[in-house]
């Protein structure tokens, strides 16, 4: 004998059943999206890292030589300190431009699984609709 039949819960039973399967397929979307946004943010992660290393590295070479070469030029002259004076305040600007430069992107870096949140920002907002 079937009880969820002669009680009528057997429609009731079966849209919960449709509907825990639908959910399960649709986390199953979710897990498989958030998986390839991961994979992209961590390939663009190597990559700026990467690229950030070797600009670090020939950026500070080439500084380094023309700073280099600028004092050379007025080593005999009465403007040496100046000179001296205005190439740290060029590094000076310089390390506060990186320094922006390495807040904006890290804010940017926060927008990281934007579709991911939207989705499931999108599927709470339809099961709170639904409830």
């Amino acid at each position: 004998m079937n009880w969820l039949s002669l009680l009528g819960l057997e429609g009731w039973v079966a849209r919960w059943r449709a509907a825990i399967i639908e959910g399960a397929i649709a986390a199953e979307d979710r897990i498989e999206l958030a998986r390839l946004e991961w994979a992209d943010q961590k390939r663009r992660m190597a990559q700026l890292v990467v690229l950030l290393v070797l600009f670090g590295c020939v950026a500070v070479i080439a500084l380094l030589l023309l700073s280099l070469a600028v004092l050379v030029q007025f080593w005999d002259s009465p403007q040496r300190v100046l000179v001296a004076w205005l190439l740290a305040g060029g590094w000076l600007l310089a390390w506060v431009a990186v320094a922006v430069a390495l807040v904006s992107i890290g804010r940017q870096a926060g927008n990281a699984f934007a579709l991911t949140r939207r989705e499931l920002q999108q599927d709470w907002r339809t099961i709170k609709e639904q409830l």
